[in-house]
Parts: C-alpha cells; structure tokens; sequence
C-alpha cells in the first residue's frame, strides 16, 4: 500500500539538514512512502541531490516563507506567511494529496494553521499533542505535550476520551486505564481547574476507559496508567525533564565506566546491556506526537531533534496513516458523541 506524506522542510533548529536527512533513513525502513516536501528550493535542493535514498520518492515545492520559531500562531496564518512551506505541507493533507503531513517547525503555528485547513473533529474543541512514552511497564499516552498551555476542565475531559480512544488503537486495550496529572494522589489536592475535570471524568459512565483519579509525576515513569492526561504547559515540562533526565543518567553512566581501567573492562563486558539501555534512554527514538481532534493526521517533531529523531517521527505517521487511524478516531468520537456533551453551570 502506498503512503504519501506531505513534509515541513523548514521547521526545526537544525532545518532543513535534519528533515531530509531524516526522510533519507524513514525512506531506506518503509518502502512504500512518499513524500511531498514543500520548503526554500536553495536550501532543500542541494541536500535531496545527495541521498540516493530518496531518488524518484519525492515531489518537491519550492515556497517562498518559511515560519520561524519566534512567528506568533496568528501571523501564521497571514497574508504574507501563504506560502509557507509548513501552510503548504498542512493544504496537501486538506486537498486530499497526502494523507498526513510532519513538521518540526513552530508548535503554536502548526496547530493554527491545523485548526483552521483541516478543521476539529466534531464535538472537539481543541487538538492535542498525545504520544506514548516508555514507562517501567511498556508505554503510557501522554496528552497534551505542549499544543495548550492554558486548559479549562472541558479540555481536560476531552482529552481523556482522546488519549483513551488513542491508547486503543496502540494497545489494543477496549478499557485503558487514565490519570489526571496533579500534585498529589488525594482527591483534595489540585487547583479548580483540576477537581472540576475530575468531577466531569468521573460523571462518564461510558468512559472508553477506566479512571483512576489523580496520579502524581513520577507515576508516568511508573506506568501508573495507560493514559496521562494534563494540560499543555505541565506536559511539555514534563517531557522536557524526561529528556533531560535521560541525558544525565546516560552522562552519568558513561562518566563511571571512563573513570578507570578496571571501569572500562567492566563497560566491556556490560556494553550489550549498555546499548540496549542507551536505546531505551534515547529521546530520539520516542519523537512525534500526534495532534489529537484534528480533521486529518498531523505530527509533531520535537523542533531540537536530529535525522534520526526526526526519521522516528516519520514512523509515527507511518503507523497512523497505515492504521487508518484517522477514520477510526473520528468513527470512534462520533460513536462516542454524548461523551463531549458538556453544559456549564
């Protein structure tokens, strides 16, 4: 079956070096995609000449714009950003000639622009970004990751249905499990905000997933729940810290098995289990959130990834667009509409 997926060259630090570098490595693992890149000719050119990996597996569109980091969501969608390569990537899923577009660029500018070309999915207000971390239990669902930073409990709400609906179709699991992220496990613990989601949650009989209350961070390295759920700002700090923890306990290790003879014949005979340790430590491999709501399949890269992030991303959208996941989300939320009901006092 073939795929086609329309791809953000100009999005990223390290853009657009890392994006095509990264599709050079997605295209050598699945056979069967192909690519629409849309980005500046000048700078993208030179770079698909040099991957034979890539020969005869893309179109390219040369855009005159590109939306920088520091771009503000509605000057995304402006007159003079038309002809951005992130817009043009987004209007290839809207026109039907792609089924799902990556970017590594602007988070705030991609989900504007997301919002209005490929429009919510009925009964949802906002999308967001959900993706399934390691855990000491397999993966958990993490949602939002940084699409909102301000939620109000409708939100909240929405997003556990989501993250369940998506926790789903990753682990075939008809009731998976779901925490609202506070700062303790008590159910007085939390602002308003959090204990009127809560309420909301608890008041879904046909939930398509079990709630287990409030969970507190360290339960989303424990794997407490298939399904985390808070709001954009604390999911991205969370993420942000995992990250960055990782990264110092791989420093760490590496600085203990150099700090002597003895140390490096050790780090010799424990390097497959080391390898296989700095695997499961390595952020890269865990890049690309899916924006959850949105009317068509629209993924994330961490902005500050490599190739080899940015090529575990494209992965993602394999597996979504393989899945037909959008059908099946949408088929699910409109099976599951009385859900999203929601009347404020």
């Amino acid at each position: 079956m073939s795929l086609t997926l329309a791809v953000d060259a100009m999005g990223g630090d390290d853009a657009p070096g890392i994006v095509i570098g990264g599709l050079a490595l997605a295209a050598e693992k699945h056979p069967q995609l192909y690519f629409l890149i849309y980005g500046d000719e000048a700078r993208v050119g030179p770079l698909l000449s040099q991957f034979a990996a890539l020969e005869d597996r893309y179109t390219f569109t040369h855009c005159s714009v590109a939306i920088s980091g520091e771009d503000k969501p509605a000057n995304a969608l402006r007159g003079g950003k038309r002809d951005s390569s992130m817009r043009r990537a987004i209007e290839a899923v809207k026109e039907g000639e792609a089924q799902a577009v990556i970017s590594a660029g602007n988070t705030g500018a991609l989900m504007a622009l997301a919002k209005v070309l490929l429009r919510m999915v009925p009964g949802v207000d906002r999308p967001a970004i959900a993706s399934p971390l390691p855990t000491s239990k397999g993966m958990s669902v993490v949602l939002d990751l940084g699409a909102n930073v301000q939620c109000d409990e409708r939100n909240l709400l929405q997003f556990a249905i989501m993250g369940a609906l998506y926790a789903r179709f990753l682990f075939g699991k008809s009731k998976p499990s779901i925490g609202l992220l506070n700062i303790g496990s008590e159910e007085q613990k939390g602002h308003e905000v959090l204990q009127l989601a809560a309420d909301l949650i608890r008041e879904k009989d046909q939930l398509p997933g079990e709630f287990r209350g409030f969970i507190e961070a360290d339960d989303i390295s424990a794997g407490t729940t298939d399904v985390v759920v808070t709001d954009g700002f604390t999911g991205n700090v969370a993420l942000k810290t995992t990250e960055g923890v990782g990264r110092l306990i791989s420093g760490m290790v590496r600085e203990a098995f150099q700090s002597g003879v003895f140390s490096r014949l050790g780090y010799l005979l424990a390097l497959p289990a080391m390898n296989r340790l700095r695997q499961r430590l390595d952020p890269r491999a865990y890049n690309g959130g899916m924006f959850l709501g949105l009317g068509g399949i629209c993924v994330k890269s961490h902005g500050g990834t490599d190739a080899i992030g940015f090529a575990n991303a494209v992965g993602v959208s394999v597996d979504l667009m393989a899945g037909d996941f959008q059908a099946r989300i949408a088929e699910a939320i409109a099976d599951n509409d009385d859900l999203f009901e929601f009347e404020s006092e």
